[in-house]
């Protein structure tokens, strides 16, 4: 038996919980639910701690619960979050998203994350977790504990109650399978100064919906995404479009930046003529390619809580 009060207890998974939520994330693809998660993590290690052998170390003890609280929430069935009708009715989309429940990650979150040395900043991006969401379950999780944390295939196969074998197997699978979008550039460095142009060139059209320079700052593939609604618009013509239909003369005069999934992020906010208070009209991520923007995700406004940001803003 292995005694520990609560004090020991959180000195013991602090260092890990940071990369225990991007980990629950990467796999569930939602904040929520990876929130949820952790908590149903935390509680099952405090709860089992007496039981625990020390056959292996602390953090992947804790990865073990953690995966598969996920695939215990996976297998009951995932929310689909609620969604805040368009304020115009949009025009006919492109596509039509298979991830509803993707929601963006804050940065301040990502401060311990290993997967940084291991497979870089990409895994954390929302083309790959948005790709990561389409493979089956037990392929996704052998695919992130393998590939993007680097466990060792006898480690993924104790945390599983799999083989060996089992474990190549889905792995195999699963890089044969994932198909993550590429850009047609990479982007510039995070913060650096080509970045930073970039956002501010496109903020500002935002602010003004001036929609011809829209679509100039937009990659020629661009799209436009909007999770929970499965709206999808590809291409400069098809993104026209929609900013067309969806323009109300609204002008988005604050803008509060952030940051999400490593990539630059805002939450936009048009003001009310009647009370004069400001309201978010969603959290958006830019995902940059060169000197261009290849894709804008639009979030509900709710979320924006989750990066310290209101939901209202005074007159």
């Amino acid at each position: 038996m292995n005694a520990l009060d609560e004090a020991g207890f959180e000195a013991l998974v602090a260092p890990y919980r940071s990369e225990l939520q991007a980990h629950c994330y990467r796999v569930l693809g939602s904040l929520e639910d990876a929130e949820e998660a952790i908590q149903d993590t935390l509680l099952s290690a405090w709860q089992h701690y007496p039981d625990f052998e020390h056959r292996s170390s602390v953090r992947t003890w804790l990865y073990r619960i953690a995966t598969n609280r996920c695939l215990d929430q996976l297998r009951a069935g995932r929310r689909r979050p609620m969604a805040t009708p368009l304020s115009r009715e949009p025009p006919e989309p492109s596509s039509s998203s298979e991830v509803a429940w993707l929601q963006p990650y804050p940065d301040d979150l990502l401060v311990e994350d290993p997967a940084d040395a291991v497979a870089g900043r990409e895994t954390i991006g929302l083309a790959y977790v948005r790709a990561l969401q389409l493979l089956p379950p037990r392929q996704r999780v052998v695919l992130v504990l393998r590939d993007v944390l680097a466990f060792r295939a006898a480690e993924v196969a104790e945390m599983l109650e799999i083989t060996e074998e089992a474990v190549t197997s889905a792995l195999k699978r699963a890089r044969a399978t994932l198909r993550v979008e590429e850009a047609p550039e990479p982007p510039p460095p995070p913060r650096s100064a080509q970045e930073r142009t970039v956002v501010q060139a496109w903020l500002d059209a935002f602010c003004l919906m001036d929609i011809p320079r829209l679509v100039e700052l937009l990659t020629e593939d661009a799209w436009l995404r909007m999770p929970p609604l499965p709206f999808e618009y590809h291409g400069r013509a098809a993104a026209a479009r929609f900013f067309t239909a969806m323009q109300t003369g609204a002008r988005h005069d604050r803008i509060l930046q952030t940051r999400a999934n490593g990539q630059p992020a805002y939450s936009a906010y048009a003001q009310d003529r009647v009370t004069g208070l400001w309201h978010s009209r969603g959290l958006f991520v830019i995902t940059v390619a060169g000197d261009k923007v290849h894709e804008v995700t639009r979030f509900e406004p709710a979320l924006a809580a989750h990066f310290g940001l209101p939901r209202t803003l005074p007159e």
